[in-house]
């Protein structure tokens, strides 16, 4: 079986994510995981949100198998097995795939072309159940917060790697969003200058307001 590949990143912003999540989520649910990488929060997530279950994907086959192996160290009987998902495929899931209580993505804007935006967010809209959430994790610009210089630093690095890449600007995410017909609900700081994003079905606000 192939080695879990390991994320210091991951590992030291895992906790934090929890806290936040064990907030905002119910008892239990359904949860899909974009970009999971290496696997890390997900099995962290599993471990403490037991009465959730978790479907890892990646748009990266070899990354499924160290998911994979991840998942059997771990013992996680509520973490299903890893798909292959790409967001700019116009069909992400089978057609019978029940709607997700959840749907959760960290870190992948900001080193993925622009155009994963607007396909994250249609694509969470098409599968997010009612009175569902879509959470991003991770750097962004704005408009009116002056930005760390750990992340102008990291902004310069990564557009120095693929000028495609780059910490997006969040009033341009939010911009897609609406497109796609999702909101900006909720915004939580958390440590190393990331932020923590809740993302609603637009319907969801015209309901509470009638």
């Amino acid at each position: 079986m192939s080695q879990a590949a390991f994320s210091p990143a991951a590992d030291r912003n895992k906790q934090a994510i929890l806290e936040v999540l064990q907030q905002l989520l119910p008892a239990h649910g359904r949860a899909l995981e974009i970009a999971s990488g290496t696997g890390q929060h997900v099995a962290w997530f599993a471990k403490h949100l037991p009465r959730w279950t978790w479907q890892p994907t990646d748009a990266d086959a070899p990354t499924l198998n160290s998911i994979d192996a991840r998942i059997a160290q771990e013992q996680l009987a509520n973490v299903l097995a890893p798909l292959l998902l790409d967001v700019l495929s116009p069909v992400w899931l089978p057609e019978d795939t029940p709607a997700f209580d959840a749907i959760y993505c960290a870190n992948m804007l900001h080193i993925a072309p622009w155009s994963t935006c607007a396909a994250l967010m249609q694509g969470a809209e098409r599968h997010l159940a009612k009175g569902a959430k879509l959470i991003t994790y991770g750097p962004y610009l704005e408009e009116s917060v002056a930005t760390s210089a750990g992340n102008l630093g990291f902004d310069e690095a990564l557009r120095s790697e693929n000028p495609a890449w780059g910490l997006r600007q969040l009033e341009a995410v939010q911009t897609e969003a609406q497109k796609a017909g999702l909101q900006l609900a909720q915004r939580f700081s958390l440590p190393a200058n990331n932020l923590l994003l809740v993302w609603t079905p637009l319907l969801q606000t015209a309901d509470a307001a009638a």
